[in-house]
């Protein structure tokens, strides 16, 4: 009977999780309003992105937006990143090109690179992506950008990822999923913790008033994530999860290169404040506890009440998922839920040990 019992305080957790993520599921999207257009400086970081500039900045600079800067930081590329940009620049005024050259104290720094982005901005509400990253809709820039004000100095987006054939493509968009379902319900219950630099916004003046990067300069990763880990508080943070204010991503398309990327991620949450490892780690022990103790119990106690408590368990999973889905435009992805997330704790168990032998390499 033990491994019912151990089954039992297993799914009562993540039920708790559950009931935090259908929360956020549940409510309703927020609206985009069309109020005034705002200055706003979009600003994006590219290393080595030639091929990617080419196709979004146009569609960037396309965007149902009156009053906008492009601020592109050429982050010491050598691939002709920096010739795609100067010939924007030399068509569009809203263009704004930031030239950053390797040294020694700075040797491919994506904070530092972004740092001098933010200080070239001439407007006070600043947008960031990716240069992989196209906007979902022409008003992408007003959906992220319209409920800053004096009060909400930050606001956490959604970055999609394309849709493509394979596995590989499932399990990332899923992972997305996943990881956008848990920063939107902490947030949307007053506790933010994170936020993905695809589609993120905040003001100069919240950047400033942390002194920028600073606390975590050191940490190779994170200019998205533990920034807003340090800087989010429940009143200065607000969602904005509108299918208009999606961005898309080009996905990874090898395990390996996968693998580098999440192992750069996985860095960052050892330096999160320290109620949100608790969480964080209790989410995950959790998870990948319930798929052992739940092939025990229905080995070694009674498998037809084993049964029935993993049946509760994957139909709260599955309901939660389903919502999410429907609300991020993944509705492909929900019946699958189960078996992606035994692939995704078990790839996390991996990357955690990998991580723990050596260190992962710079964001390029």
């Amino acid at each position: 009977m033990i491994w019912l019992y151990l089954l039992a305080a297993l799914i009562l957790i993540n039920s708790g999780y559950y009931l935090l993520f259908l929360r956020y599921t549940a409510s309703k999207a927020p609206m985009v309003v069309r109020a005034k257009d705002y200055p706003v400086s979009v600003i994006v970081c590219a290393k080595n992105e030639a091929d990617n500039l080419k196709r979004h900045i146009p569609l960037w600079l396309e965007q149902d937006y009156t009053d906008f800067e492009l601020i592109i930081i050429d982050d010491a590329s050598y691939d002709g990143t920096k010739e795609v940009i100067e010939s924007f620049e030399a068509q569009d005024p809203r263009v704004v090109l930031v030239t950053v050259t390797n040294n020694e104290a700075f040797w491919s720094n994506k904070k530092y690179s972004l740092t001098l982005g933010i200080k070239k901005a001439s407007h006070q509400r600043l947008l960031f992506t990716d240069a992989d990253c196209k906007p979902a809709s022409p008003n992408w820039i007003r959906s992220m950008t319209n409920s800053l004000n004096d009060e909400t100095s930050l606001v956490l987006g959604y970055g999609a990822y394309q849709k493509l054939p394979g596995f590989l493509n499932t399990l990332i968009r899923y992972e997305t999923l996943s990881t956008a379902v848990q920063y939107f319900s902490y947030a949307k219950a007053g506790m933010p913790y994170m936020g993905v630099g695809r589609n993120l916004s905040y003001t100069s003046k919240l950047f400033y008033q942390q002194s920028g990067f600073m606390a975590h300069m050191n940490i190779r990763s994170g200019d998205d994530d533990l920034f807003v880990n340090q800087a989010a508080t429940s009143g200065n943070t607000s969602i904005q999860d509108a299918a208009d204010s999606f961005t898309i991503s080009i996905p990874k398309t090898s395990w390996k290169e996968w693998s580098m990327q999440k192992r750069r991620h996985i860095t960052t949450a050892k330096h999160y404040k320290p109620s949100h490892r608790f969480l964080l780690g209790l989410y995950y022990l959790s998870n990948i506890g319930f798929w052992i103790v739940a092939a025990l119990a229905l080995l070694l106690a009674d498998w037809r009440l084993a049964v029935g408590l993993i049946g509760i368990r994957l139909l709260l999973q599955l309901i939660t998922t389903w919502k999410a889905a429907k609300r991020l435009n993944e509705i492909g992805i929900w019946p699958f839920t189960p078996f992606l997330e035994l692939v995704l704790v078990c790839f996390q168990f991996v990357i955690y040990l990998s991580n723990s032998i050596s260190k992962p390499k710079s964001w390029k």
